[in-house]
């Protein structure tokens, strides 16, 4: 009796095991077969719009599109989803969305993709999406954070950011330009107006989930106030994780106030010392992170910790500032330094 109950729940098992596979397959087929019907879609209204040369025309062709389509298929061809397929036609090629089909993006992933009017910024959150297997909502998130904009790659000339991005897409190996930013929104800290680097750790500690989501999902936390001892003086390393795909540790300091020259002495410290007693075979050496609540970026530019140094610097917010002040402070730096390189190269 027991022997043949122990038979039933196996073969209740296996069968269950069959039916789930063929489910998944069957979702992974039909959302392949979404994403290229609408990309199709697009592409063939673009080329009557494009024909045809006239925005007005063009509104009015989908428009009387969607009532047709509608009448004849019921929803899901009104027409903001028709402007959303023309839209992923006009930025995407068909080799591209193949290559996110594959990656098993939904619909609604490349929908929020063709947002994007930068080339570059959509390949950045196409493949940190891949490798990091961002949902739909957490996609949009770092879209509105404007995650690719805080990057240190972002500040680079057009021509190295493609080359990174084409190397992550065929080696899905993170440099630390992609991974580390020149700012981090600590919102949901809930600090209050005045407070310590203490309040500012111990907030960071208790809300460490938020927190690392914020610095990217491939951080591990491994310490708070990790004491290391130099010639009989203990010193105290604010915080230390693991980035998993850099495969090396990462040391955080917190500063309130400008960044200081002397905090890299510091940092400098931290990173030797690591590197000589807690770097395991096979990790590459340590990197550090100086989180400042302000930005001072000529202390930083003359101490050159924005090109290949193993620490990075940069500015935290404790309350997301408004969107488009920001979004023109980020442009703003994004142009100055790509013009700074330029004149680099024509000297």
């Amino acid at each position: 009796m027991e022997k043949s109950l122990v038979g039933e729940n196996s073969l209740f098992s296996d069968v269950c095991g069959i039916i789930d596979n063929s489910r998944k397959r069957v979702a992974v087929y039909v959302n392949s077969e979404i994403c290229l019907v609408k990309w199709h879609v697009g592409k063939r209204i673009r080329e009557d719009v494009l024909y045809n040369q006239r925005a007005e025309y063009g509104k009015q062709i989908v428009k009387n599109l969607s009532v047709k389509l509608t009448n004849k298929y019921g929803s899901g061809w009104d027409v903001r989803n028709l402007f959303h397929c023309l839209r992923a036609a006009e930025n995407f090629t068909e080799e591209e969305i193949v290559y996110a089909v594959r990656t098993q993006f939904s619909w609604t992933h490349i929908r929020s993709l063709s947002a994007l009017t930068d080339p570059l910024a959509r390949q950045f959150y196409m493949e940190m999406c891949r490798i990091e297997h961002w949902d739909t909502r957490t996609l949009d998130a770092k879209i509105d954070s404007q995650l690719y904009e805080r990057t240190a790659i972002s500040r680079k000339p057009e021509e190295l950011i493609k080359q990174e991005l084409d190397n992550l897409k065929v080696d899905n190996m993170l440099s630390p330009d992609l991974v580390f930013r020149s700012s981090y929104f600590l919102d949901m800290l809930g600090l209050p107006d005045v407070f310590s680097e203490k309040d500012l750790e111990s907030a960071i500690v208790s809300q460490m989930r938020e927190f690392i989501s914020e610095m990217g999902t491939d951080f591990a936390f491994i310490a708070r106030q990790k004491r290391i001892t130099v010639d009989a003086v203990d010193y105290y390393i604010d915080l230390l994780f693991y980035h998993r795909s850099l495969h090396r540790l990462v040391a955080i300091d917190l500063k309130l106030g400008r960044f200081k020259p002397e905090h890299e002495g510091q940092m400098r410290l931290y990173l030797r010392y690591l590197n000589k007693n807690e770097r395991r075979e096979g990790e590459e050496s340590p990197i550090g992170l100086i989180l400042c609540s302000e930005g001072n970026t000529e202390h930083v530019e003359y101490l050159m910790l924005d090109e290949e140094s193993s620490i990075k610097v940069a500015q935290y917010y404790t309350q997301l500032p408004d969107k488009k002040l920001l979004a023109e402070k980020l442009q703003r730096a994004i142009v100055i330094a790509r013009e700074q390189c330029f004149e680099q190269k024509t000297k």
